[in-house]
């Protein structure tokens, strides 16, 4: 009589490690790219309370044929109250600055960027991104240039 024995199959040790280095090598690079990506998502927030600035001012350039003075003559709402944003700033100069809150990540916390007035000439005003003090990765992608 002939009695095989089945021999035991699946991973061995050695394999199983093999298989766990890989995966922390993934994790390892991916990690802090999906953390810029987060950042980025964060930034659409303030890129927004920006536009609504933006069409104030231009509104009021329009009517008026000037710059306005101040927040309070373009109607631009500066009372913000958001976890990503703490603050909304407009000069004279056509420079409207958001300032980051603190707690979104340590690389944007409290950090600043602005769309600035570039020209006039045309009757409408036109707009560009600055980073301000925010390094351009974090920038949504339509500001970055």
């Amino acid at each position: 009589m002939n009695i095989q024995k089945k021999q035991q199959s699946g991973f061995t040790l050695i394999e199983l490690m093999i298989v766990i280095a890989i995966v922390g090598i993934l994790a390892a690079v991916a990690l802090p790219a999906y953390q810029d990506y987060t950042i980025r998502a964060k930034m659409s927030e303030p890129l927004a309370l920006l536009g609504e600035g933006k069409t104030s001012v231009s509104e009021y350039y329009i009517t008026n044929g000037r710059l306005p003075v101040d927040e309070d003559a373009a109607g631009i709402r500066t009372n913000i109250d958001t976890d990503i944003v703490a603050s909304l700033n407009y000069t004279n100069t056509g420079i409207l600055t958001i300032t980051l809150a603190t707690g979104i990540n340590a690389n944007v916390d409290g950090q600043t960027f602005q769309l600035s007035l570039i020209d006039t000439s045309s009757g409408s005003p036109e707009w560009v991104c600055v980073p301000g003090t925010l390094e351009p990765k974090y920038l949504p992608a339509n500001c970055r240039g």
